[in-house]
Formats: C-alpha cells, structure tokens, sequence
C-alpha cells in the first residue's frame, strides 16, 4: 500500500531562489545554495506545521510552516510550483 505524500513535500526558494530547498517524499532534504546544488543534505521530520531538520553532519535546525510560507532558520520561503 502507498503512503499519501505529505503536502509541504517539494520545492521551498527563497524571493532571489538563491537558497533552493527539496523536501522529499522519504523524510530527506536537499538544500541547494546558489551554484551548490548540494550545499546540505540530511532528515527532516513534520509535526502538524513544524519541522526539524537534522543534516548529515549532525547539525540541526527547525522551521514553520505559516499560510504556505516556510519560516526556517532567519529565511522565509516560498513554494516553487514548478518544483
């Protein structure tokens, strides 16, 4: 059986898209930072409109989700639909 996909899963950019972060359907991110397409990678957890990330070096960090506007770590971010 099929697990329903989360619906804050996809593409969150920053207004300049300089910081460009994946959330995938698994649990992971990818956070892309201008020209690094991989600057940080690591496991997210949702909790209604919170999330918490811990990246692959152990760091970790948490975030909002507010009118389907990402508030993480001093960064607001947007929903990319094309993403």
């Amino acid at each position: 059986m099929k697990r329903a996909q989360h619906p804050f899963v996809g593409l969150w950019v920053t207004a300049d898209r300089n910081i460009r972060q994946r959330l995938l359907p698994e649990g992971r991110y990818v956070e892309a930072r201008g020209g690094r397409e991989a600057a940080y990678t690591g496991d997210y957890r949702i909790d209604g409109t919170m999330i918490c990330y811990r990246d692959d070096t152990g760091f970790s960090a948490d975030g909002e989700f507010r009118d389907d506007v990402l508030y993480h770590a001093g960064m607001v971010m947007y929903r990319d639909p094309t993403g």
